[in-house]
């Protein structure tokens, strides 16, 4: 069972939601994640992604603060989607030490550089905005450990994807989880970029 080999805080926070059993697509992601290795991760809506997501980024965590610059990344296509991940991953981290982050075109840049030189453990962004983050000197991406892609079909479009493209080229190495329905074109194209040795789980 993934759920009886993750961090004790997760399965502690697992048990007050009441979630006992991993889907079918959280039993196959979940272990192939935790081994560190690149991968794609394609299902159905309601199947488990963005809890698995949630989980693997604590898991790769050890669910507690270290340092000032963020350990994992995970990007979404805009603003609300932004928050509304925001928000369900501060139901997760609640009593642990972790600081999540979240940063959208709408917010003035000088505002997110200041609060994330503060410190933040998970930063929640859009590609846009990390790419004009990293390009002002505004974010070190020397301590990442996961970098996920929340539901990355919206990268057919054109500014995320060379946002993207201009982010991945700043890290040196780093774990990549992409998530999404099926999968695209686009997304296979990364296999040549970021996503080397990359293991599919299609649920």
């Amino acid at each position: 069972m993934p759920f009886k080999k993750l961090h004790a805080d997760i399965q502690e926070k697992l048990a007050s939601f009441e979630i006992t059993t991993p889907t079918p697509f959280q039993s196959k992601s979940i272990p192939v994640i935790k081994s560190g290795a690149n991968v794609y991760c394609t299902a159905s809506k309601d199947s488990g992604k963005t809890t698995t997501l949630i989980l693997t980024t604590l898991q790769k965590l050890k669910c507690e603060a270290v340092g000032n610059s963020p350990r994992a990344v995970v990007l979404v296509e805009n603003k609300v989607r932004a928050l509304e991940l925001y928000e369900t991953f501060l139901t997760y981290t609640k009593h642990t030490s972790l600081r999540v982050y979240v940063g959208y075109e709408q917010l003035h840049i000088d505002v997110q550089k200041s609060e994330i030189f503060e410190g933040v453990d998970i930063l929640i962004s859009t590609p846009v905005t990390m790419n004009k983050l990293l390009l002002l000197n505004g974010l070190s991406v020397s301590q990442l450990k996961i970098f996920s892609i929340d539901d990355a079909e919206f990268l057919v479009q054109k500014s995320a994807y060379k946002a993207l493209m201009s982010i991945t080229n700043s890290i040196e190495k780093c774990q990549y989880v992409l998530y999404s329905d099926k999968m695209h074109p686009i997304l296979k194209r990364f296999e040549s970029y970021f996503m080397e040795y990359s293991r599919i789980i299609a649920d």
